[in-house]
């Protein structure tokens, strides 16, 4: 029997809507159609999931795919044991079961052999076929697939096949205006709002960098990072350059910009 208490969101996950996009959720899981979610690092595609998880009060099951999961990994594998052998679902197999929203955390991570197993769940026979061990699991009536990605990644060796995308409907996620997202941060992390829009207009700084020697800009989550720094004693200065630049460049002329960003945004 499985407890399907454990992947309840027990509270609130703080989430501020940067538009409709809440309702928009709520609909396709109401005609439980499968959900795309596509944004840049950070932005809070994780976080929507877990709030929408919450706020429609259901379990939610999430799987960090990479390039060495396979399909057993997702639906599950024979184990051996003192008895024998027994089998164990994999994620996407619970899911199904129970009824919970299955979360792929970027998907385009893991091999594309592997992702064409969510094919018959995506579609009208809302099926998985477990193949080894000759069992079709019919999905419970609750259940929903969710999948995420970083379109700014993307390349002809990890992208997903038509096949694939035209089984969901999509919705683009981005970083929030300069104001909300100021706000954002001053709600999460309790720093003023005065130190909330300067770090802001640090990552703004970074983001203009994006494709001029910058793969990706500052992201929302590591200006939560920063403001947790500083509420831990950590001067502003140090604060920025550890959580805002040195983890997303190693150019030492990137860093000296941003660093100066950071000079003349803080004083």
């Amino acid at each position: 029997m499985i407890d399907i208490e454990q992947y309840k969101i027990d509270r609130e996950p703080f989430y501020h809507p940067h538009g409709n996009e809440v309702e928009q959720y709520e609909a396709a899981y109401a005609a439980r159609l499968p959900v795309m979610i596509k944004g840049p690092t950070g932005c809070g595609k994780s976080r929507f999931v877990e709030y929408m998880a919450w706020r429609l009060g259901r379990p939610l099951i999430t799987v960090a795919c990479n390039e060495d999961m396979t399909a057993a990994d997702l639906v599950g594998r024979y184990l051996l044991d003192a008895d024998g052998t027994r089998w164990l679902d994999g994620p996407l197999t619970t899911a199904a079961r129970i009824g919970a929203i299955c979360y792929l955390d970027e998907v385009v991570e893991a091999r594309q052999d592997t992702t064409v197993v969510i094919h018959p769940l995506t579609d009208h026979r809302r099926t998985l076929p477990l193949d080894k061990k000759g069992e079709v699991v019919k999905a419970h009536p609750d259940f929903q697939l969710v999948i995420s990605y970083n379109p700014g990644y993307q390349s002809l060796m990890k992208d997903l096949k038509q096949s694939t995308k035209q089984r969901f409907v999509a919705m683009d996620f981005d970083y929030a205006p300069a104001e909300e997202e100021a706000r954002i941060l001053a709600s999460e992390t309790g720093v003023d709002d005065d130190t909330a829009r300067k770090l802001v207009k640090v990552a703004e700084a970074a983001r203009k960098l994006k494709g001029h020697g910058l793969d990706e800009g500052i992201s929302t989550r590591l200006l939560v990072y920063a403001a947790n720094l500083l509420r831990k004693g950590i001067a502003v200065q140090d604060a920025a350059r550890m959580a805002l630049v040195r983890p997303i460049t190693d150019d030492a002329d990137i860093r000296e910009t941003l660093d100066q960003a950071i000079e003349a945004v803080f004083g």
